[in-house]
Order: structure tokens, then sequence, then C-alpha cells
């Protein structure tokens, strides 16, 4: 059963009493900043004791909580993030304490899966596991945040006082982030007692539905481009400021080589590229006056030639060269309009009659996959491509079937028949067998099951904390897919749905798990 009766944490070293104004030190503690104290450690003072009201330093006071803002929790990369547990739905809280009501908190197991494949998609790339660990490492409710919801009148105060000391305490068992999947293989197994691992499914499906759909699109680009480098400018049509992060990073694993996008370079150390706008070139009365000004600030720049003319545009990029003899260091020219692949060839013939035979060609505006592979198709003399918009809502799919379902409670398995809707029991494994070199098939096995191939789940956290196979590089995991799609039979490469997908095997265990249980259900109209 739940207990009622748990400790309240309290995240900083000092406390002042509002009721007597005598500042009350934990017992037993060395202090210092991020130490977690229970409140029933704090000394006794002119005859008050805890609960009761205190003043957390400049943080405003709550009743009840005795959960302050944290100092902050910070992401890998050093930046400042919110504690995010309300970024849930609703029915996740009332759930939670439906749970906490009726002392339901013994294990469960929750898989994360795809449902089915989208057109045109043969694989998918996982991605998003770094951030989920991060979040569950820091989940708690601060006092702001129990104040809300005592004030939406759904939730009870002995509830609320129990959420002040919640914390994730599960395992996670996870595809490392890069490696290719296929529908129905789960790509997360979370274990943990039960109102834990349901509170977290929105954000577990919001964070890695998105960069896994992303990471997917984003190396289909990298595919068709081939040798071509691509560069991420998808940041300002990207569906807000969070997408436009996990997108850039995304982008960074399935193999582009730089974005435009600043903060995710100082984040994640990511290399970041750009070159010059339109507006620079307008707000000069010549444009190769422009062209002068910005190679005098930047010499190794690329200079954008097609804001007028861009035949007319190039021949002043010469011209400048001509100016600047030795000095000239300018490395290519970017074209975003008009038929790129025709434009190119001219841009290319016009630097080549000039000697200019190693200033590149970059091409930009509302490309895909599918326009760069029909301009490499028509050898479109283009060195790099300047990928967002299209790439950064994934266009021709905006979306996964992804789900988060329950497969084990209490030890007993537990399923899902809903027409269309059909889940497996029990907590998983994959299994990825390899043939000459290339991947032949996946065995989806019982979490306990033994196979030949190899099993591609790993435990990356344990009773809440994560374990060194949950730290990885970006550098790791960009090789990671490199090896992974190297591997995947080359008619899942093809930007069209492949004649022949991908083998995904289910164990006769986990089909005669399947079978009984649904045997059961159907005896006991609905009862296990």
């Amino acid at each position: 059963m739940m207990s009622k009766e748990l400790p309240i944490f309290i995240h900083f070293n000092l406390l002042k009493c509002i009721t007597c104004l005598n500042i009350v030190f934990p017992l037993g503690q060395d202090s210092g900043p991020g130490k977690i104290f229970p409140a029933t450690d704090l000394k006794k003072h002119n005859g008050c004791q805890p609960p009761g009201v205190f003043d957390f330093g400049c943080f405003q006071s709550y009743n009840w909580p005795l959960s302050p803002e944290p100092f902050g929790i910070f992401n890998p990369g050093g930046t400042k993030v919110s504690n995010s547990v309300l970024l849930t739905d609703l029915y996740e809280l009332t759930m939670l304490q439906a749970y906490f009501e009726l002392g339901m908190d013994e294990e469960s197991i929750f898989s994360l899966f795809v449902r089915k494949l989208p057109d045109r998609r043969n694989y998918l790339l996982a991605c998003g596991l770094d951030d989920i660990l991060t979040h569950l490492e820091n989940l708690r409710f601060t006092g702001k945040q129990l104040d809300y919801l005592h004030s939406l009148e759904l939730f009870k105060e002995d509830f609320l006082h129990w959420l002040a000391g919640f914390h994730f305490s599960g395992d996670i068992y996870a595809m490392p982030e890069g490696t290719a999947f296929f529908a129905n293989e789960p790509l997360l197994e979370v274990k943990a007692p039960i109102g834990q691992a349901q509170l977290i499914e929105t954000f577990v499906l919001n964070q890695i539905h998105y960069q896994t759909l992303i990471a997917s699109k984003a190396h289909r680009v990298v595919q068709a481009a081939g040798d071509r480098t691509v560069f991420d400018f998808g940041l300002r049509r990207i569906h807000g400021t969070d997408a436009g992060m996990k997108a850039a990073r995304s982008f960074y694993i399935a193999g582009g080589q730089a974005t435009s996008n600043t903060l995710a370079g100082s984040v994640y150390n990511i290399p970041v590229s750009g070159t010059m706008a339109h507006s620079f070139i307008q707000a000069h009365d010549d444009e190769f006056q422009a062209f002068r000004d910005f190679a005098r600030i930047y010499p190794n720049t690329i200079l954008l030639i097609d804001t007028f003319d861009p035949l007319a545009g190039i021949e002043k990029v010469i011209k400048l060269s001509r100016e600047l003899g030795d000095g000239f260091a300018i490395r290519g020219v970017r074209i975003d309009s008009s038929d790129l692949t025709q434009l190119s060839r001219a841009v290319r013939n016009r630097l080549d009659a000039a000697g200019l035979f190693h200033l590149k060609i970059f091409a930009s505006g509302s490309l895909d996959e599918y326009e760069i592979r029909e301009m490499i198709k028509k050898n479109a003399p283009i060195d790099g491509f300047g990928v967002g918009t299209k790439m950064g809502v994934s266009s021709d799919c905006p979306y996964l079937d992804m789900v988060y379902k329950l497969t084990i409670y209490k030890g007993k398995g537990r399923i899902k028949k809903s027409s269309g809707k059909e889940t497996l029991p029990c907590q998983k494994q994959v299994f990825r067998k390899e043939q000459k070199g290339k991947y032949d098939h996946d065995t989806l096995a019982g979490f306990q099951e033994e196979f030949s191939g190899r099993p591609l789940l790993r435990q990356v956290m344990s009773k809440g904390k994560r374990v060194p196979a949950g730290r990885e590089s970006l550098a790791r995991i960009r090789e990671r897919v490199q090896a992974e799609t190297a591997k995947l039979p080359s008619d899942l490469l093809q930007l069209a749905q492949s004649p022949s997908p991908y083998q995904v095997r289910t164990s006769p265990f986990l089909q005669e798990e399947l079978r009984k249980l649904q045997e059961e259900l159907s005896q006991g109209e609905g009862r296990l």
C-alpha cells in the first residue's frame, strides 16, 4: 500500500520559521546547495515543529508543500532548464491520485513503441533518450506547482502532501539513441510502481516522438545528399523553441554537419554555420559594395548572390576576386531561388572560367530529400545544402503512431484488444540477427528469453538514477547511426517504400502469453 505518511523533503540547507522568525537548520547533515533533508530532521525551536510555514530564502513561502522552487536543473550542456513535472496531461495526475487512493503501487512495466511505420519510411532512428533520463532524475513537485494543483480542487490534501516527496525510483531499459528500429519494437521499457510509470507517459511520448521523427527525416536528407554537406537551417520555422533545440541535436545525430542554431551549438557542442541575409545586400545602395564590406569583415565567408540577379551577382564576386587578388579568401557562394540545378550550372561555369575552381556552391530554399535527390540525379554542381522547414517539421510525415502501453502489472501480463490497437504482454527484448555484414531480421522476445543475435535494449537507469550506459556523447551516437544504417539492407535506404519490409519475428513465448491472456479475457468478459 502507498504510505500517506511519507516525509516532506526540503531542497535548501537553511530555513526560517515565519511563526517565530528563527533560523532552522537540518540535523546531522552538512549544509550546502542541493542537499535534500527530510522535514522530520528539523530542530525544534520555541515550540514550533514541522510541518509549518517556512521562508525559503528569497523564495515565496508555502503552507503545506515544504518544497520550494529548486535552484535549477541543468542538462549536460550546462543550460538551465525548468522542472517540467506539470508538463503532462491532466489525466495522468488524476490517475496517479486514483492509484494513491486505492493503494495501487505494485510494479508495472510500460512499453514505448511505434505501431506501424508511416508510408515511405522503411526504418526509424531512436532519439530523445537523454532528455528523458534528465527529466526523470530531476522529477519533483515544487511549492508553486502544488499550490496550482490545489487550486484546481481536484486533488486531496493528503495526496498533495505525498506529492511533495515524489521522485521517480524506477528502472529504464532502452534502445541506445541512433539505433535503427521497426514497427512494434520497444524503444523504451519502463519498470516502476504503476503511478510513477503512468505519470511520465506524456513527457516520454512528447520528447521521444518528436526527436525520433526528426532524426529519421534528417537521415533521409543526409542519405539523399550523399557526399555533399548538409546544414540545418530550420530554427525559424520549427514549431517552437524547445522543438528547435531538440531538432538541431537530432539533425546532428542523423549526420548533419552543422546548425544555424547558435544556442544549440553552445549547449550541445554542435558546429554552427551561417552566411548572410538578403537584407544585408538590400541595406546597401550597391550590391558590389555589400560584398566588399562583408568580405572585409568576414574574409572566409560565403556570399549570397541572388538578391537581385544571381548571374550579375556572380560576376560581382568574380570582380571582387580580381580586386582583392591574393587577399581574396571567400569560400563559396549561396543560391536559394529559381531553378537551382540550372542556376548552379551557370554559376559553376562562370566561376571556372574565371579560374575560381575552389569556390563552392551552396543551395537552400524549401529543400528536402526529394528535391536534393533530383538535383543530384541531374548532376547539379552543388557542394552543400542548407535544409530548413521541410526537415524541421517533417513535412511529408508529421507524426508517428507512437504509443506507451501497460504490459505487466503485479507480475501478470496485460494486453489491449481494441481492433487495430492490439498489444503484446510482458517485458521485452529485441534480438538483431546479422548475416554477411547486413541485418537479416529481428526477433521480438520476452525479456528473459535468449536468441541468437544482438540484444538491442539495455538498462540505462536503475532506481531513478542513470547508469553508465545512459550517458553517451553525441559523437558516439553519430557513429552508431552510421554503423547501424550501413548494415541495413540497401532497399530500406531508398526514399520510396521498400517492396521487401524488414522482417520482425515474434517469439513463440510472447505469442503463447498473448493467446492465454486473450482466452482469459474472453472467458472472463474482460477480467484477468
